[in-house]
C-alpha cells in the first residue's frame, strides 16, 4: 500500500493491471517485463461513495476508472485543438492572438461537428487525426467546372475517400436549414 500522508485529503490511486500490446513493448519498465503486465495508475479524488448511489457500482473502483477514461476524450479534443492551429500561440502580437484562438477553436467546431454529423458511421475517418482528415478529406482531388449554370465537382473515382465524401456531401446537403 502507498503511504498518501501529505497528499490532499480522499485521494485515491486506481492501479488497471492490462496485457501489454506491441505498441507499449519498448516503453515498459523493467518490473513490467518481469511480471508480463503493464500497469496503468489514476490518483483521484472522487470519494468511493460519491453520492451516486442510485448508480450501480458508483462505489467501485472501475467506476471512478470509467469517469477517467470518458475524460480522456476531452483530453483527445485538447490534442485535436492544439493541432488544428492552437499549438501555433503565441505570436508577437496580442491582435494577432487574439484573432487567432477564436479562428481555431471554430475550426476544432466544425472538424468535431463534421465528425458527428457526417462520418458518424466510418470508423476510420470518424477517429482520424486532424492531419489525416485534412489530407484525405478537405484537401480534395477534383475538379470543379460550371455547365448550364450549375456547378459540377468530379471526383476521381480511385481515390480511396470518394465514398466516404460523396456520403458526408450528401449528408451535409440533407441538414435542415436554420431558419
Amino acid at each position: 500500500m502507498r503511504d498518501l500522508a501529505g497528499r490532499p485529503e480522499g485521494l485515491r490511486l486506481i492501479v488497471r493491471r492490462v496485457k501489454p500490446s506491441r505498441r507499449d513493448a519498448k516503453k515498459l519498465t523493467a518490473f513490467e517485463h518481469r511480471t508480463g503486465w503493464r500497469y496503468q495508475i489514476v490518483a483521484t479524488n472522487i470519494p468511493a461513495h460519491q453520492g451516486l448511489s442510485s448508480v450501480p457500482g458508483s462505489g467501485q473502483a472501475w467506476f471512478c476508472d470509467a469517469l477517467h477514461r470518458d475524460h480522456a476524450e476531452v483530453e483527445d479534443r485538447v490534442k485535436a485543438i492544439k493541432r488544428i492551429g492552437l499549438g501555433l500561440l503565441p505570436s508577437k502580437s496580442w491582435q494577432v492572438n487574439e484573432a487567432w484562438v477564436p479562428a481555431a477553436t471554430i475550426a476544432a467546431d466544425l472538424d468535431a461537428w463534421t465528425r458527428l454529423l457526417l462520418l458518424h458511421d466510418a470508423p476510420e475517418p470518424a477517429r482520424a487525426e486532424p492531419a489525416t482528415i485534412r489530407s484525405k478529406l478537405y484537401h480534395l482531388p477534383a475538379r470543379l467546372t460550371a455547365h448550364a449554370r450549375r456547378r459540377v465537382l468530379h471526383l476521381d473515382r480511385s481515390w480511396p475517400w470518394a465514398h466516404v465524401f460523396t456520403t458526408a456531401w450528401q449528408r451535409a446537403t440533407d441538414l435542415p436549414a436554420l431558419t
